[in-house]
């Protein structure tokens, strides 16, 4: 039986959970294991998947794996109670000691935790033995991105399973009666509601009291069922905001003396909500610029390589212009959330889904639920909860399945329970039936047709697109599944949306998109996909490494900024923008602007050899607008610059600056020959009509 390696060894590891500390008493399980499934015996690598490289094993479509290690317990937990958790484990795990069960649970993404008092004697060594079940047929549990075999209706932006052990294992001491749960809830602007539920010895009635650092404390006494309940009023309570992310740290005591439990958890004072078809933060109208996630990585799938990597990622979010990301279909470590509360990064978050629909599948997706809010729900950063995407796991028809309806609005009902101080999207990308937000996915090479279907959808002549499910089966889809979700009066956000198969033409969909959905003043946002590649799937702005591409001159901070400008052109071709001019030419332009106060100043224009980029000294201008203000979410009027010609292909600069010079918003085009795409040998009418829209 292995031994456990020094805690200095081990592969992540750092403390779990800073959101809800007990690390000065704890012990990391991560390192090497024993492990044996069919056709393979021998070491693995914990947290990492069996399918990983990083785990030792390396091996796809295993269904059942069991790990076992000896583990003791420090033998100064003496008259503690002893919890062992894990962070995740796909898919449903048994769990021994010395033989004897500790109990079984069933869902991939979900954190989980047993109370080994009993079983684990501190100081005595024991075998740990976890029976992990993940099987290859995943359609009826959820399983997101994960490949199924058979294959998923979605297979094509599918990806390699992550299985068994998957996060941190460790072990923590506690008090003898001790806060199992804590949660954390700052809406109210003034204070931080809490909520305790106890176990271990006695429970009921017993004393708990709720320190803010440095700040008030209330005294609290556990009621007959162990929930001790109150709220912390905060003088000048300070409130958090993606500019000044101020956390509230409140220790929750249970009991007294050497016995007493600790546990010191994390929150922040703010309010995110609808009114109308507006966003706000804390009274203040808020414009999502966001980017979808996935959360994979090269090698350890599900699982980031290292905390530095993971907390990483929110820092390239942010230098990519995103003030949000939509975790997508995976429920991120709170290492993550934790780094996202503090560096002041919004987060959309939401459950794996799974494929085919049946009672049974909704009934599991929906259990993941109430582990998804009281893990993940004190954190300030997540400020929307989303369900279900694009109808996975209702099979694309929630139109005409009034089970699968219902399923969907039963899901929106219960998280409701669960936790009503987030919006909530049922249903990600269209068919909403019950729902807070309005958001669609929507894919379209052609930049005039994205031009008009986005000008049609923002004025409300269009509500419904064209999705190409596969490659022989494309669908219209609406806004709306209901005629009970109304029309007006709910913030629309696209959630999803990009185009191109190289680097460059992504990039440059990513400009001219993006301008278009700032076009229109009553979009509440977006989420681009996506931040970065997976696998097969080349569609990131960063290579699955996380390694910037070739964006051809675009800075997607530029394109994503709270100020930008919107030209009035339907660009030809990447490269190729505008053709050359040979004599003047009027460009209008307007401003987008997402700051708290109004901005004024000029759009100038000055032409450049193809390819520069913006430099950090301003280049002369040679042709100007006339004075242009921008009130803050109103589209302003169009102002022209006449720019004169080119002598040759070339890069026009345009930039947007206030009277005394700052550059409040950058663009250019690109001016070369415009030829049309080469077809010669094609099949008679293989290239006619418009690309048919495609799915991610």
């Amino acid at each position: 039986m292995t031994a456990f390696p020094p805690e200095t060894t081990a592969p992540r590891p750092e403390y779990p959970r800073p959101d809800r500390d007990r690390s000065e008493r704890w012990l990391n399980l991560n390192g090497r294991w024993d492990f044996a499934a069919d056709g393979f015996e021998g070491p693995i690598t914990v947290p990492f998947a069996w399918e990983s490289g990083a785990s030792g094993v390396g091996r796809t479509w295993l269904e059942r794996g069991v790990y076992r290690r000896t583990v003791t317990a420090p033998a100064e937990w003496a008259g503690a109670r002893v919890v062992l958790s894990f962070g995740a484990v796909h898919h449903h795990a048994a769990i021994r000691i010395d033989g004897e069960p500790v109990g079984e649970h069933s869902g991939g993404y979900e954190s989980f935790e047993f109370d080994v008092t009993d079983l684990l004697v501190p100081g005595a060594s024991a075998e740990l033995e976890v029976e992990v079940s993940a099987p290859a047929d995943k359609r009826a549990i959820p399983h997101g991105k994960q490949r199924s075999i058979p294959r998923d209706d979605y297979d094509g932006v599918s990806f390699t399973p992550t299985s068994g052990i998957w996060q941190t294992v460790w072990l923590e001491a506690r008090g003898r009666t001790y806060a199992r749960s804590v949660v954390l809830r700052g809406d109210s602007l003034t204070g931080i509601d809490v909520t305790v539920v106890l176990e271990g010895d006695a429970p009921a009635g017993a004393p708990v009291r709720a320190a803010v650092e440095s700040g008030p404390a209330i005294d609290l006494t556990a009621a007959a069922d162990g929930i001790a309940k109150g709220r912390i009023e905060i003088p000048d309570a300070v409130l958090w905001t993606p500019e000044r992310p101020h956390l509230y740290r409140v220790e929750v005591t249970t009991g007294s003396g050497d016995g007493a439990d600790r546990v010191r958890a994390t929150t922040g004072l703010r309010r995110f909500e609808s009114r109308g078809e507006e966003l706000y933060l804390n009274e203040e109208r808020v414009y999502l610029r966001g980017v979808l996630d996935q959360g994979y990585w090269p090698d350890t799938g599900l699982t980031a390589p290292d905390a530095a990597a993971l907390l990483r990622d929110l820092e390239l979010a942010r230098s990519l212009g995103y003030n949000l990301v939509r975790k997508h279909l995976k429920f991120e470590e709170p290492l993550w959330l934790h780094e996202a509360d503090r560096t002041g990064m919004l987060v959309w978050a939401e459950p794996a889904c799974p494929s085919r629909f049946s009672p049974e599948a909704a009934a599991a997706f929906e259990a993941q639920l109430p582990a998804m809010v009281e893990r993940d729900g004190n954190h300030p950063s997540i400020v929307i909860w989303g369900l279900y995407n694009e109808e996975w796991g209702l099979d694309w028809d929630i139109p005409g399945s009034p089970a699968r309806a219902e399923a969907a609005v039963h899901a929106f009902e219960r998280l409701r329970e669960l936790d009503a101080t987030r919006p909530i999207v049922e249903n990600s990308g269209w068919s909403h039936v019950r729902t807070d937000l309005v958001d669609w996915h929507y894919y379209e090479p052609d930049l005039g047709r994205w031009k008009d279907a986005v000008a049609r959808m923002a004025a409300g002549e269009q509500d419904a697109f064209a999705v190409r499910l596969g490659p022989d089966f494309t669908v219209d889809k609406s806004f709306y599944g209901s005629a009970d979700v109304p029309r007006r009066g709910l913030p629309i956000v696209n959630s999803e949306y990009g185009e191109g198969f190289t680097s460059l033409e992504r990039a440059w969909h990513l400009r001219w998109e993006t301008q278009e959905l700032r076009r229109h003043d009553r979009f509440a946002g977006y989420v681009y996909t996506e931040f970065a590649d997976v696998e097969h799937e080349a569609a990131g702005l960063l290579d699955a490494s996380r390694r910037r591409k070739d964006w051809g001159g675009c800075v997607p901070a530029d394109v994503n900024a709270d100020t930008v400008l919107v030209l009035d052109l339907v660009p030809a071709a990447a490269g190729a923008d505008i053709a050359v001019p040979e004599a003047p030419f009027a460009l209008d332009a307007h401003v987008s602007h997402h700051g708290p106060n109004a901005v004024s100043g000029t759009v100038n224009a000055a032409w450049v050899p193809a390819g520069t980029p913006f430099g950090t000294a301003v280049p002369a201008s040679e042709a100007a607008s006339e004075p242009v203000k921008a009130e803050p979410f109103r589209l302003s009027p169009a102002v022209t610059v006449t720019v004169p010609p080119a002598a040759g292909p070339a890069r026009l600069l345009v930039w947007f600056a206030d009277a005394e010079g700052w550059v409040l918003a950058r663009a250019y085009l690109d001016a070369a020959e415009i030829e049309p795409p080469n077809r010669r040998g094609a099949r008679p009418g293989e290239f006619e009509g418009a690309p048919v829209p495609g799915l991610a």
